[in-house]
């Protein structure tokens, strides 16, 4: 059953995802800005590196879903 995510770099959310996991909706927003299999340091269920950045997948509240991304 999906859910859906918000994905944060730092403080800033930067994606909205639908998935499985949260580590499925970092993958598929980290693939989608470039990011290949290989360069992704897996950091835990919800978080991940890449070139330096620490990205995290939190599941996303109805308010962020009605307002999207800021």
């Amino acid at each position: 059953m999906a859910e859906n995510y918000v994905v944060r770099a730092g403080q800033s959310d930067v994606g909205l995802r639908s998935a499985s996991t949260a580590h499925e909706a970092l993958r598929d927003y980290l693939r989608g800005i470039g990011c290949r299999d290989e360069e992704i340091v897996r950091m835990g269920e919800d978080a991940a590196a890449w070139r330096g950045a620490i990205y995290r997948a939190v599941p996303a509240t109805s308010e962020q879903l009605s307002h999207g991304l800021h």
